[in-house]
């Protein structure tokens, strides 16, 4: 068994800007997953976007706290706390917080089926 809390030295180690507009941290990465790339999360200050990218894993952002408008391929939405948003492999995408508060996103990406 595996357990990491958000604040283990291990995590707090992984801590790195994402995107340019996010601080996230690594909790759990495919050096221990078998077929997952990893569970993150992203701390992203009110005004601050992620910058648009793209990447060769699914992934799922779940908002925790805040919310924003999030570009996924050519589709832009509003989003909220508990909304979680899947983002296909290599479909380019991208979140700005337009709240007042700092927003918390938990990201999950995995391997495509194979």
């Amino acid at each position: 068994m595996i357990v990491r809390n958000f604040n283990d030295p291990e995590v707090l180690q992984t801590t790195y800007r994402a995107h340019m507009g996010a601080v996230a941290r690594m909790v759990m990465t495919s050096q221990f997953l078998e077929s997952m790339e990893f569970l993150a999360y992203a701390m992203l200050p009110a005004g601050n976007v992620i910058e648009e990218h793209a990447d060769p894993v699914e992934e799922i952002y779940l908002i925790v706290k805040g919310g924003g408008l999030m570009k996924v391929g050519n589709e832009e939405r509003e989003v909220k706390e508990w909304d979680a948003v899947w983002i296909p492999v290599g479909e380019p995408h991208r979140l700005e917080n337009t709240t007042a508060d700092m927003s918390v996103i938990l990201v999950i990406a995995a391997y495509p089926r194979r």
